[in-house]
C-alpha cells in the first residue's frame, strides 16, 4: 500500500452512483433510495442508479456478470464521483471473476458501503491498490427517516467531500446508538415515526495500549470469504477492525458461537499475531452477557499479542456510524482516549 492510489474527494454537482452488488432488497423498499435520492439532491448531487441497481433476482439483485457490468459501468463513467452500495449482503463474491480491475485502476473514484461491501473492498484494494471507504449504505443509513443521523453525516463529510474534509480526523463516540428493528420497512413501518435510539457510553477499552498502523479489516464472515485467495491483503501491522453483523434474522445479532468460529478463522490465518491494534465495532443487538463473552473470545485470539483493543465503535452495523478510509494511517491509543486517522495516507 506504499502507493495508494486516492481518489479526488467528492464536491457538490458530482454525480453519485447506485449499485446493488449484493442484496437485491431495493424493489421492497423503495422509499429508502427514493429519501437517499432526495438527500443528496438537496445537498447538491446528481444521482443516479446503475441498470441492476434496482433489481431483485432472489436472494441477490442480479446475475453475478450483471452486477459485476454496474460496478464496471459506474468506474468507467467520467461523470460519476462516488460509487455507493445500496445495501449489503452475502454474495459480493460471486462478481469478482467478473470486474475489470483495469477500469477501476485507470478510473479512481470513491467506493463506499459496508457489511458484505468488505469483500469489493479487499478485492478492490489488492487488485488496483485504490483506497477505499468502509461507510454508510444508501437504504440502510441515507434512507433513514427523517434523515441520515448527524454523525454518520458529519463523518462521510470530513472524510469524502473537498468542502469538508480534513487531512486528520480525530473520532469520537456518538451521544446515542439505534437498534431498533421493529420497524418493516417492506411494510414502510418505518415512514411511521423516527427509530428510538438510547445513550451511548462510549468506548470501551479491552485492552490498553498506544499502536499505529494503516486501517484494514471488515465484517465477519464476509472478510473470512477471501481468505487463501487472490484478493486477499495481508494485514500485518495495520489497525484492524471487526464488524459483527445480523444473524439469521433482524432481531439477533450473529451467533455468539458463529462469531468464535470465523473468529477462529482469521486467527488459524495469523492475523491477530501480525496486527498492530484492534478496533471491535459495536456487535450488532448483543446483550451484555453476548457482549461480555464476545470479549473473552477476543482476548483469547489476542492474548500472543500486547497491543491495544478498542470496542465499541461506531462501525458497520450500528447507526450511527463513522467512515473509515481503507490504508490510512491510524493511530489508537488508550490513555489518551484516541482513535484518529489521515484521510490522505
Amino acid at each position: 500500500m506504499a502507493n495508494l492510489i486516492i481518489p479526488d474527494r467528492l464536491k457538490k454537482g458530482d454525480t453519485i452512483a447506485f449499485i446493488s452488488p449484493s442484496a437485491g432488497l431495493a424493489p421492497f423498499a423503495m422509499h429508502r433510495i427514493e429519501r437517499a435520492a432526495s438527500f443528496f439532491e438537496a445537498e447538491g448531487f446528481i444521482v443516479k442508479s446503475a441498470k441492476n441497481a434496482l433489481k431483485n433476482a432472489g436472494y441477490v439483485s442480479s446475475s453475478a456478470r450483471e452486477r459485476a457490468a454496474d460496478i464496471n459501468e459506474a468506474f468507467a463513467d467520467q461523470k460519476v464521483k462516488c460509487v455507493m452500495a445500496t445495501i449489503g449482503g452475502n454474495h459480493s463474491n460471486q462478481v469478482l471473476p467478473f470486474i475489470d480491475w483495469d477500469i477501476i485502476k485507470n478510473n479512481p473514484k470513491i467506493f463506499i458501503g459496508y457489511s458484505d461491501i468488505t469483500v469489493l473492498h479487499q478485492a478492490i484494494l489488492s487488485q488496483t491498490g485504490m483506497q477505499t471507504y468502509y461507510g454508510p449504505c444508501v437504504m440502510t443509513q441515507f434512507g433513514e427517516n427523517p434523515r441520515v443521523f448527524d454523525y454518520t453525516w458529519d463523518y462521510f463529510k470530513r472524510v469524502l467531500s473537498a468542502e469538508s474534509a480534513e487531512e486528520e480526523i480525530s473520532v469520537r463516540p456518538s451521544d446515542f446508538f439505534c437498534e431498533e428493528t421493529s420497524l418493516d420497512w417492506f411494510k414502510k413501518e418505518d415512514l411511521s415515526r423516527p427509530r428510538k435510539t438510547d445513550k451511548n457510553n462510549g468506548w470501551i477499552w479491552w485492552r490498553s495500549g498506544k499502536a499505529a498502523g494503516r486501517i484494514a479489516g471488515g465484517c465477519v464472515p464476509s472478510i473470512n470469504h477471501l481468505l487463501g485467495t487472490k484478493y486477499w491483503n495481508d494485514p500485518k501491522g495495520s489497525i484492524f477492525f471487526i464488524d459483527i453483523p445480523e444473524g439469521a434474522s433482524l432481531d439477533k445479532g450473529l451467533a455468539v458461537s458463529e462469531a468464535d468460529s470465523y473468529l477462529a478463522d482469521l486467527a488459524n490465518a495469523g492475523v491477530f499475531n501480525s496486527i498492530a491494534g484492534l478496533i471491535v465495532g459495536r456487535p450488532y443487538r448483543y446483550s451484555l452477557k453476548e457482549t461480555e463473552k464476545l470479549k473473552e473470545i477476543i482476548l483469547g485470539y489476542t492474548q500472543g499479542g500486547d497491543y491495544p483493543v478498542l470496542a465499541n465503535a461506531n462501525i458497520g452495523h450500528v447507526d450511527p456510524i463513522i467512515t473509515l478510509p481503507y490504508g490510512a494511517n491510524a493511530l489508537l491509543d488508550s490513555a489518551a482516549g484516541q482513535l484518529n486517522f489521515k484521510c490522505q495516507s
